[in-house]
């Protein structure tokens, strides 16, 4: 079936019939016609989103979140493709593992599934993970990542970078260094966690591994990619490194653009995540910084738990936050309601460069016509409030429960299909 998406203003500008026709835009003008017809008068027409950093939960933890399920959310967020991090149950650290990941996407066939491969066996940080073997795989791995765990050895984390490098693949660092902040921390370090009674968590912990990580990429001149900057500092390590020409990408949560440490007052775990929430001087930079580039992407770090992991004391509750939903609502509060960002900047960021860096075929692409029908609708007007019992993810752990958000999806098109339309997933286009 042909789909139209009438009168929408493509990236926020230009305003067209947009036909869709096997799989891809068949034509861009007006007075189009076709079997199915979406209303996009008032509304934005983006790229669909792309998220680098997704915990899909399965295989192992499906009490979590599984593959469907986290594949409705991403739809249901506007996103056409998501990376599903390793650190499931088994850790995806073999070529069997990640194209089990691959073919239960296919088979849900929601959003693009794009497995990222551990980089150390068992992410124990001790001997390399089968890196070529994922990356010619049916998945064709393109992002490997210890992700939850910092690869703490240099020389491990300069042979991965050298390994990957053929590939045309990318390192996605957790820059953590465990001897600043080990497992207990669970706070931005400062005085909000010394009167708080919580375990600090000092920037450096993250700047100064990300130092070490710039200066291993241009060593190797192999690609790494910053997963989930929180800091200033951070911001200003990866500017140096991208003014001397060093191969590296970075992104940054919607929760840490949005949200400030002051939140752990409450005690309440839900605000527990890892990194931690900063204060508002590093909120600041991290929105100036995706603004002006240096931060090249938005990925959500999407960390659904079952209740009984996160329904705990502070210090004892799992890390983590829900975001594939949100993303978009808190997007547009922080950088398109502030003026840093337009809605062809939002497409830039949370399409464009995510795709690139993951090498995604076929997403993040010009709206012009030939190109692949993976689109956002977006209502940039349409308040919501946050309600967990109606997400799509088995999780409800998200922080911004209760909280109305500025703009909403009202359609997302996947492969030429239409699969969500106003909050819900199209029936019957799920497996």
């Amino acid at each position: 079936m042909s789909l139209v998406i009438k009168g929408a203003a493509l990236l926020g500008d230009r305003v067209a019939d947009v036909l869709l026709e096997d799989g891809v835009i068949a034509r861009i003008g007006s007075g189009l016609s076709a079997d199915e017809v979406v209303d996009g008068d008032g509304r934005v027409l983006l790229p669909g989103f792309v998220d680098l950093h997704t915990h899909l939960r399965e295989p192992g933890r499906e009490d979590a979140e599984t593959i469907a399920t986290g594949s409705a959310a991403a739809a249901l967020g506007g996103f056409t493709a998501v990376h599903a991090m390793a650190n499931t149950d088994p850790v995806a650290d073999r070529a069997e593992l990640v194209d089990r990941v691959w073919e239960r996407g296919r088979a849900v066939g929601l959003v693009d599934v794009r497995p990222v491969g551990a980089v150390s066996k068992g992410l124990a940080g001790e001997t390399l993970a089968e890196l070529g073997s994922m990356a010619r795989s049916a998945a064709a791995v393109r992002v490997f990542s210890d992700d939850g765990r910092c690869v703490h050895d240099a020389r491990l984390m300069r042979r991965a970078l050298e390994y990957v490098k053929p590939f045309g693949a990318v390192i996605a660092q957790h820059a953590q260094d465990p001897r600043l902040a080990d497992h207990a921390a669970c706070a931005h370090e400062g005085e909000l966690s010394g009167r708080l009674g919580l375990a600090g968590w000092p920037a450096v912990a993250e700047e100064s591994m990300v130092a070490r990580d710039v200066m291993l990429a241009e060593h190797t001149g192999s690609r790494l990619h910053v997963c989930h900057v929180s800091t200033g500092g951070t911001v200003e390590v990866i500017r140096w490194a991208k003014a001397r020409g060093i191969a590296v990408t970075a992104e940054v949560t919607p929760h840490h653009l949005l949200l400030e440490c002051d939140l752990l007052e409450s005690y309440d775990p839900v605000f527990k995540v890892n990194p931690p929430l900063r204060p508002a001087s590093d909120v600041a930079a991290l929105r100036d910084g995706l603004a002006d580039g240096t931060i090249d992407a938005v990925a959500t770090d999407h960390a659904p738990h079952a209740a009984h992991d996160k329904d705990h004391a502070f210090g004892d509750a799992a890390f983590g936050m829900l975001g594939l939903q949100t993303a978009l609502g808190v997007v547009a509060e922080a950088l398109v309601g502030t003026g840093l960002l337009d809605w062809a900047g939002v497409a830039d960021r949370m399409s464009v460069r995510p795709a690139a860096i993951g090498r995604v075929d076929g997403q993040g692409l010009a709206l012009e016509v030939g190109t692949p029908a993976n689109l956002t609708l977006v209502d940039p007007s349409g308040e919501w409030t946050v309600d967990p019992s109606v997400l799509a993810s088995r999780g409800r752990n998200t922080p911004f429960a209760g909280r109305t958000l500025p703009a909403s999806v009202v359609a997302t098109v996947f492969r030429g299909r239409l699969t969500t339309s106003h909050g819900r997933i199209v029936e019957g286009v799920s497996a």
